[in-house]
């Protein structure tokens, strides 16, 4: 995270509530969540599981999103870095609720373990 962007979530309190606890029972429909995922294109950089990657930068991973839905709200509007920000023209709310329920349900990346090529 930049310093830049650092200053953005302290001076929007967000760094506060990134540090919080996600509240369990958030609303969204998971399933239209997966397709607005793939068809906006927050894959390209987030990775089909959510583990996170690499662009210009080091990308996050979204699996097991451990923050609030307003926090991941903001972030997605903000659209730090180089990621482009998302009006609620192009993403409401609900699409973003949808989003973040999808992302909350991926495992993330697996164990070298799991993998059976690495495991001959």
């Amino acid at each position: 995270m930049t310093a830049l962007c650092l200053r953005q979530l302290i001076a929007s309190g967000l760094l506060l509530s990134c540090l919080a606890p996600a509240v369990a029972g958030e609303p969204g429909d998971d399933s239209n969540g997966k397709h607005l995922y793939l068809s906006v294109g927050c894959f390209e950089c987030h990775g089909r599981a959510g583990e996170g990657g690499f662009y210009n930068y080091p990308v996050p991973a979204l699996a097991k999103i451990r923050f609030p839905l307003e926090t991941f709200k903001a972030i997605v509007r903000l659209g730090p870095n180089d990621m482009p920000s998302y009006s609620a023209a192009v993403l409401s709310d609900a699409d973003l609720a949808d989003i973040y329920a999808f992302i909350s349900t991926l495992p993330g990346p697996g164990s070298a373990k799991g993998m059976a090529l690495l495991n001959l």
